[in-house]
Formats: C-alpha cells, sequence, structure tokens
C-alpha cells in the first residue's frame, strides 16, 4: 500500500475543512493525561504535518492553549478534536480521526504509556459488535470527503 501525499479531513458536523498538502509523519497515539482530557478519550492519534503544508479550506478553525507551549485546535460548531500545535515547532499534528481516510494512516509508535490504563491491552479480547444503520436516524455528520455546500439544502 503506497501512502497519499496530500490528505483532506474536517469535523464531524463539516463547519472546519482542511487540506494537508505533503506526507503525514510520525503517526502515533498519545495516552499521556493531557490529550485524554483533549480528546475525551484514553488516546489521541496523531500524526506530524508541516505548517506550511497545511490549510483549513473551509471555516475556521477555535484554539485552545492546553498549555505554554501548546494549543489544540477544534470545530468551535461541534467540538471536533483536530490539531496540536507545539507553537515553536515547524510541524503541527493532526488528529488522525478527522482525516478523511484515517486508515491511510497507521500509528507506528505510542507515546505517553505513562497515561495508558492498565486495561487498555485487554480490549482486544472484548466482543466485538457492529454498528447497524438507523433507519430512523437522520445523521448530520458530513461525509468523508470535500463538499460543495453544507449542510445540504432543502
Amino acid at each position: 500500500m503506497t501512502t497519499p501525499q496530500s490528505f483532506t479531513g474536517g469535523c464531524q458536523c463539516g463547519a472546519v475543512r482542511y487540506r494537508v498538502g505533503g506526507p503525514l509523519t510520525n503517526a502515533h497515539v498519545c495516552y499521556c493525561r493531557m490529550c485524554q482530557k483533549a480528546a475525551g478519550n484514553y488516546f489521541m492519534p496523531l500524526a506530524n504535518a508541516q505548517k506550511k503544508d497545511f490549510a483549513a479550506t473551509r471555516g475556521e478553525i477555535s484554539w485552545f492553549s492546553s498549555s505554554d507551549r501548546v494549543r489544540r485546535g477544534f470545530c468551535r460548531d461541534c467540538g471536533t478534536p483536530l490539531i496540536f500545535e507545539t507553537l515553536t515547532a515547524r510541524h503541527l499534528n493532526v488528529t488522525l480521526g478527522s482525516l478523511d481516510r484515517p486508515a491511510d494512516v497507521p500509528p507506528r509508535t505510542q507515546d505517553g504509556v505513562e497515561g495508558k490504563t492498565a486495561w487498555f491491552d485487554g480490549l482486544i479480547d472484548l466482543p466485538s459488535v457492529t454498528t447497524e444503520a438507523d433507519s430512523s436516524m437522520t445523521s448530520r455528520q458530513h461525509p468523508d470527503h470535500d463538499t460543495e455546500n453544507w449542510p445540504p439544502g432543502p
């Protein structure tokens, strides 16, 4: 499998879309407590993108300074975490789950393992259940590709 050299992604509601016009490197999951809080999850999957290669293509990213050296970009409308940025670095990190094709960038390392919960490695042994489409539900989630307009008109 070849890895694409450009990537698109965005938030759940479609208010923010972005493009990375270069490679994503250092794909990893981070278990540190700061990433756990930012993701609202047990870990955050991230990959480096050069700042010069990153551009918002729709909407505006909102920011929270999670430390004196780091800020985190997110959608102010739906809250989706999109970016982790060390202010002095030439790169930023995009959240792998916000990519249109997250399977194209598998994590290669695990960081912040001191924050990894003791039972996490046992998840693979839990029973698995698929998600069935609920025909009575109307999804407002943006599709995994760029759209000219969003949300769709009547």
